[in-house]
């Protein structure tokens, strides 16, 4: 029997778990699900004889080390910060790690360590990253298989709720971590743009964003997501005109959001430390200019130059922030207030469902022609458990750690899924589960 150990029983985990527990008796698995909430675990894992759940504490040194050093591989699907002391584990009991998140500068300097010891670390396999990676280097694969010379690649996904799930104002409902949503691009971003790099400050990130159309689902806006030169070293596109990651929101939220950056209500540098019970309205008003005659409204209105019947506001009123009800946190960050508003307001509800759309799109020459592509990608998620950001996330990390089980995967080191030793049978599988890319 091999030994699996899962890490973190969170949402996007459960697809993962479902997976390997259902093909655990004939790949002859067992499983141990460790989760600082002891209860979530078991509630995954179920009555099923090879899963085990257990809690678990990643700061607790000596059962760290214990557990991994008694598995075969380790799938880590706790939050990204937690994951070098994982890795350092792995490395130290000699242990393969899977993981969906982006590789840091503390795991990318394991790589050698790692490769020395036979082991792969394998990073950024989940949805994005991770099948927008996969769903990339194929196409450009055979283009550059053909004699293709690729000019432009911009690549753009989103987590998003199901059209028959859309039914607020902001036409979003979470599907991730909401405080990674509350506090995304605040790095700002730089691409490439016809040969000329880009950089666009966080304050102006959620003004450049533009329209596209997927498939048949009509038009949505993309901003700028972080930077999209990090890979244009791994894809090889060292010539290449554009280079554009992005991420996708239906139309009319950029603007809306925008309201909130520049209102300063995402900010999480500070606590907004309020003499008594603060309210909503007076988290919003603390913002402001003192104005002992113009109510709220007015002067975010004024501040902000918006339309006082329009969408903008018509949002940020809808999300309860001219309320006069105690805000549920207190001396907090202004980001972690917003956030608790908005947890509460655009979280999914009973038989709501999710989905995730992608899109990449190519240009390149060949036989001094100009040639495009577009692949696109939507999934709804079944429920709000196996949601469709569940699916992407998790069946990707346990298509990955069964074939690096069976030895399909040889590389070593830190790795991510560029090479077609990866992308190939783990995309091939992910058809099979209704993940599929349509070319135009």
């Amino acid at each position: 029997m091999q030994n699996i150990l899962i890490l973190g029983a969170g949402l996007s985990a459960s697809t993962c778990i479902k997976y390997l527990l259902d093909h655990s008796r004939e790949q002859q698995w067992k499983i141990t699900l460790g989760d600082i909430n002891e209860e979530l675990a078991r509630q995954k894992i179920g009555a099923h004889p090879n899963g085990k759940a257990i809690e678990f504490d990643v700061f607790n040194d000596t059962q760290r080390d214990r557990l991994i050093s008694g598995a075969d591989i380790v799938i880590s699907m706790l939050p990204s910060r937690m994951h070098t002391m994982v890795a350092e584990s792995c490395v130290k009991n000699s242990r393969h790690l899977v993981t969906a998140s982006y590789v840091s500068e503390e795991i990318r300097k394991l790589d050698r360590e790692a490769a020395d010891k036979e082991l792969l670390f394998l990073n950024e396999i989940g949805v994005d990253p991770g099948i927008d990676h996969m769903s990339a280097m194929r196409v450009l694969d055979r283009i550059r298989s053909l004699g293709g010379k690729p000019d432009i690649f911009e690549s753009n996904t989103g987590g998003l709720v199901a059209p028959g799930s859309d039914n607020n104002p902001w036409n979003y409902k979470f599907t991730w971590n909401p405080r990674n949503v509350v506090l995304a691009g605040q790095a700002g971003a730089r691409f490439l743009h016809n040969g000329k790099f880009k950089y666009i400050p966080y304050h102006k990130l959620f003004q450049r964003y533009e329209i596209i159309k997927i498939l048949d689902l009509g038009e949505f806006e993309v901003y700028p997501n972080r930077d999209s030169l990090t890979y244009q070293e791994e894809y090889g596109l060292h010539e290449i005109s554009t280079m554009f990651r992005g991420t996708i929101r239906r139309k009319g939220f950029c603007d809306a959001w925008n309201a909130l950056v520049q209102l300063g209500a995402t900010d999480d540098s500070y606590l907004v430390e309020f003499p008594g019970n603060m309210t909503y309205r007076d988290f919003t008003n603390s913002f402001l200019a003192y104005n002992i005659v113009d109510p709220v409204e007015t002067k975010l209105v004024r501040y902000l130059d918006l339309d006082p019947g329009g969408m903008v506001m018509k949002k940020l009123e809808w999300l309860g922030l001219f309320e006069r009800r105690s805000a549920a946190v207190q001396d907090q960050t202004p980001a972690r207030v917003l956030q608790s508003l908005l947890v509460e307001k655009l979280k999914l509800d009973p038989g709501d469902k999710d989905m995730i759309v992608m899109q990449h799109q190519f240009e390149y020459l060949l036989d001094k022609q100009r040639h495009r592509i577009v692949s696109s990608m939507s999934i709804m998620g079944k429920d709000r458990v196996h949601t469709a950001m569940s699916i992407t996330v998790g069946l990707p990390v346990a298509i990955a750690a069964k074939l690096i089980l069976q030895g399909k995967i040889r590389l070593r080191g830190v790795q991510i899924p560029i090479h077609r030793e990866i992308y190939e049978p783990v995309m091939n599988e992910l058809e099979e589960y209704g993940i599929l890319f349509t070319e135009e």
